[in-house]
C-alpha cells in the first residue's frame, strides 16, 4: 500500500471533492455490512459483476467460466470504497490495483483483504496521481464514482488515460432525468430509507451522452448503455433497456 496523507483524510486531485469523501469516510466501517448502508451495494454487486466479468471476457476473448478467467490483467478500481469489486476481482486471477480518495476506506478495504487471504494493491489517492506515476491497465472500473466528482469530464479524461490500448473502461452511474431524482433520491433517501440522506445530489448525475462526449476524444470508443433496475417483488437488481436511472457503459481503447 502506498503512504498515505497524515493530515487529511482526503487525498488532493483536481476532481475530488473534500465534502463528498468526508460523508462517505463517515460511515466507512460498514462497508462490509450487508445490512448497513452499503446494502443497496451489496444487493446491486452481483449483477454489476456478472456484467464486468462477461465484458470482460468477452474483450479479451475469455472463457468465462474459467474460475481464474482474468489471470494476467491488470485491473484498477477508482474509488474502491471498502474493495466490493475489488476482492471478487482479485479472486477471479486480475492483479488489481484499487485507489480510493478517503483513508478511512483503504484502510477498511486494507484490513478486509488481508483477512481475506487476497494480494491487491490498494493506494489513498486519486485517478490522476496515478495518471501522474504513468500508469496504465488492461481494464479500469469506474462504478459509482463520476457523479461525486467536481469536474467530470476532467475526471473521465484521467481516467481514460489510465486504461491501455486495447483495454477498456467499465463505468456505473446515474443518469440525470426526473426518473432518478424521483427513485434514486426521493425513493431511496427519503422515502424507503436505503441510503443516508444527501448521498446524491442529483444535479450531479451524469447521462450517458455526457460520457460518450468526454471519452471519444481520448480515444475510447464508447458503447451504447444498459440499464440497472430494481425488482420490488423479488428484492433484486436485473440488467434492463431502461437507462433512466442506473446504467451501466464500456468504453474500448482504440
Amino acid at each position: 500500500m502506498s503512504q498515505t496523507d497524515t493530515k487529511s483524510d482526503t487525498a488532493s486531485g483536481y476532481t475530488v471533492d473534500p465534502e463528498e469523501i468526508e460523508k462517505f469516510s463517515r460511515i466507512a466501517a460498514e462497508w462490509w455490512d450487508t445490512t448497513g448502508n452499503f446494502k443497496p451495494l451489496h444487493q446491486i454487486n452481483p449483477v454489476r459483476l456478472s456484467y464486468v466479468r462477461d465484458q470482460i471476457c468477452s474483450h479479451f476473448d475469455i472463457d468465462p467460466k474459467n474460475r481464474a478467467a482474468l489471470e494476467g490483467l491488470s485491473a484498477l478500481d477508482i474509488g474502491c470504497g471498502g474493495g466490493l469489486l475489488s476482492e471478487p476481482m482479485a479472486r477471479m486471477g486480475a492483479a488489481v490495483t484499487a485507489v480510493d480518495a478517503s483513508e478511512a476506506n483503504i484502510k477498511i478495504a486494507s484490513v478486509h483483504g488481508t483477512e481475506g487471504g487476497l494480494d491487491i494493491n490498494y493506494r489513498h489517492g486519486t485517478a490522476e496521481d496515478l495518471v501522474d506515476e504513468g500508469l496504465a491497465f488492461d481494464v479500469v472500473l469506474n462504478m459509482e464514482v463520476m457523479e461525486h466528482v467536481t469536474d467530470v469530464p476532467a475526471f473521465l479524461k484521467a481516467s481514460a488515460n489510465l486504461v491501455k490500448p486495447g483495454g477498456l473502461m467499465i463505468m456505473a452511474t446515474l443518469n440525470r432525468t426526473a426518473k432518478a431524482f424521483a427513485l434514486a433520491v426521493i425513493g431511496a433517501e427519503y422515502v424507503l430509507g436505503w441510503v443516508p440522506k444527501g448521498t446524491h445530489d442529483a444535479r450531479r448525475f451524469v447521462r450517458p451522452g455526457e460520457i460518450r462526449d468526454a471519452l471519444t476524444p481520448c480515444g475510447m470508443k464508447v458503447m451504447p448503455p444498459v440499464g440497472v433496475s430494481y425488482n420490488p417483488l423479488m428484492e433484486g437488481w436485473k440488467l434492463s433497456g431502461d437507462t433512466a436511472v442506473n446504467y451501466m457503459i464500456v468504453a474500448k481503447k482504440v
